[in-house]
C-alpha cells in the first residue's frame, strides 16, 4: 500500500510540473517574420499565434499569393521557435535528459 501511495504522490507531483510549463508557455512569446519583416507574426510557447502584423506595402499590390505565402513562412518560423521552446521546457522538466517527442499541446 505504501508503493501505491508513493506512486499516486509521484503522479500528482508530474501533474504538477506539467500544469507550470504549460502556463510557462503561455507566457513565452516568440516572433516569426518573413519577406524581410514585411509579415510578422508573434505567436506564445504553445505555438498558438497572437498576433499577425502586414505592412501595408505588401496590401497595396495585387500579388494575394505572395501575401499568402508571406504569412504561412512567418507562421511557420513561429511555431518552429514555438516547439523549440517546448523542447527546452521539457528539458528542464526531464532534469536536462533529451527528449525525442514533440509536445502534444
Amino acid at each position: 500500500m505504501a508503493d501505491f501511495m508513493k506512486i499516486l504522490q509521484q503522479a500528482q507531483e508530474m501533474q504538477g510540473r506539467i500544469e507550470k510549463m504549460q502556463q510557462d508557455l503561455e507566457a513565452i512569446t516568440v516572433h516569426g517574420s518573413a519577406g524581410g519583416g514585411l509579415v510578422t507574426v508573434e505567436a506564445n510557447g504553445k505555438g498558438t499565434v497572437t498576433r499577425v502584423k502586414i505592412d501595408p506595402s505588401v496590401v497595396k499590390g495585387d500579388d494575394v499569393e505572395m501575401l499568402e505565402d508571406l504569412v504561412q513562412v512567418a507562421v511557420a518560423e513561429a511555431q518552429k521557435k514555438a516547439q523549440e521552446e517546448q523542447q527546452r521546457e521539457m528539458g528542464k522538466a526531464a532534469g536536462g535528459l533529451p527528449l525525442p517527442f514533440n509536445l502534444p499541446f
